[in-house]
């Protein structure tokens, strides 16, 4: 026991090493550690209060202050965290995820904040809304950035703005927009991934897909039913109607990932899409179709773009691994109090949230290193063959 405490301090302190130069002064930087050892902790209601305590301090004020008013640049411990799970969790075939999450608030003073739908609560609430991208390898899964999104009635309030700390250089943006943005840094830093998944509100936004196709990264997408698909299959067929199309040859029972109650296994369809507009060499466009086995009416479709050859196992393997940055919402917010904040100003969203994310990712390297060496790659390709011509059979 005392060897493994030894070994889990031993690694935060390794990890708290790679961001220290981030904290220009000795106190914050040791608060900072103060921060993300709380956050670790076991304790419930991580805020200042809580925090502090933890750190054996009398009163939140210096908790707060590392968050609203102490000098460190949070971008900058962010890049560091990325360089830390590519040492630890790294692999070629790693898949990049994009999703967002609600953090429900009172009041109207918090930035960003206002009633909006969070998918988190499942209807319209009084909330923010964050864009994170995660990372998912055969070693483990955590998050790499984080976007605050402002909706445009906070832009367009300047006052509001500047009372948040959002300065004026801070321009409206779309959660797509804040999506490439945090790829695009992803991809330039050499974070090795083949692919990225995303569900309908990401996925059927056309400039989102040519984004990823013009870094030649493979993408398997969520899109609605309505998605036109255009070329061979018609003059702009609804995605929702080639499923009558689809032989009984072409649907394949396949696990998408592990369920808490097991397989989660869908039939599945794919097809190779018509050349619309020409794609890079070595590269295809498809469908996929999945089907509910005792609820066949239940259907999903994805977008897929990525390397000729590709088999459907590995794309349904792909579009599952979506499922990982659900799991990263909710051990992140029940582990390391990932929506326990209590602060309003803008700067300070992305302070507690990066802090976060850092007490996130050190649980999963933590976890990657003290489970044995597997064999394989995340996707586990070739499961799967491929035949025929159109439909996959």
């Amino acid at each position: 026991m005392d060897h493994d405490v030894a070994a889990w301090i031993a690694g935060l302190d390794d990890l708290f090493a790679r961001v220290a130069s981030r904290f220009g002064r000795p106190e914050p930087r040791r608060r900072a550690r103060a921060y993300v050892r709380g956050l670790l902790a076991p304790i419930e209601g991580k805020n200042g209060w809580t925090l502090a305590e933890a750190a054996g301090e009398s009163n939140p004020l210096g908790m707060q202050r590392l968050l609203n008013a102490a000098r460190w640049d949070a971008d900058a411990v962010r890049d560091d965290l990325r360089a830390y799970l590519v040492e630890h969790l790294g692999a070629r075939d790693g898949v990049l995820i994009v999703d967002e999450t609600g953090f429900v608030k009172k009041g109207d003073k918090s930035a960003g904040v206002q009633r909006q739908y969070s998918g988190t609560a499942g209807r319209i609430e009084n909330c923010q809304l964050g864009v994170f991208l995660a990372y998912a390898t055969s070693a483990g899964r955590t998050f790499l950035d984080r976007e605050l999104y402002l909706p445009k009635s906070w832009i367009g309030d300047r006052d509001r703005c500047a009372e948040a700390g959002i300065g004026a250089e801070v321009e409206f943006a779309t959660k797509q927009v804040l999506a490439r943005r945090m790829l695009t840094r992803a991809i330039e830093a050499g974070v090795p991934a083949a692919w990225v998944t995303a569900d309908e509100a990401y996925g059927q936004v056309y400039k989102f897909r040519v984004f990823l196709e013009q870094y030649r990264i493979g993408y398997v997408v969520a899109v609605p039913r309505s998605q036109a698909i255009s070329g061979g299959l018609g003059p702009r067929a609804r995605a929702e109607s080639l499923v009558a199309e689809v032989p009984a040859s072409g649907w394949k029972r396949i696990s998408a990932d592990q369920g808490a109650k097991g397989p989660r296994l869908y039939d599945w369809a794919m097809a190779t899409l018509p050349i619309i507009r020409e794609p890079e060499e070595g590269y295809e466009r498809w469908i996929l179709i999945r089907r509910g086995i005792t609820h066949p009416d239940e259907v999903a479709f994805y977008l897929g773009f990525g390397p000729a050859g590709t088999t459907i196992g590995e794309l349904v393997q792909v579009a599952g691994s979506r499922w990982a940055i659900e799991e990263c919402f909710q051990s992140a917010k029940t582990e390391v109090g990932l929506d326990h904040y209590q602060v309003r100003r803008y700067d300070a969203w992305y302070r507690h949230i990066t802090l976060a994310m850092l007490a996130h990712a050190y649980l999963a390297v933590t976890a990657a290193n003290s489970r044995p060496k597997r064999i394989g790659t995340a996707l586990s390709p070739s499961r799967w063959e491929r035949s025929g011509v159109y439909w996959h059979t």
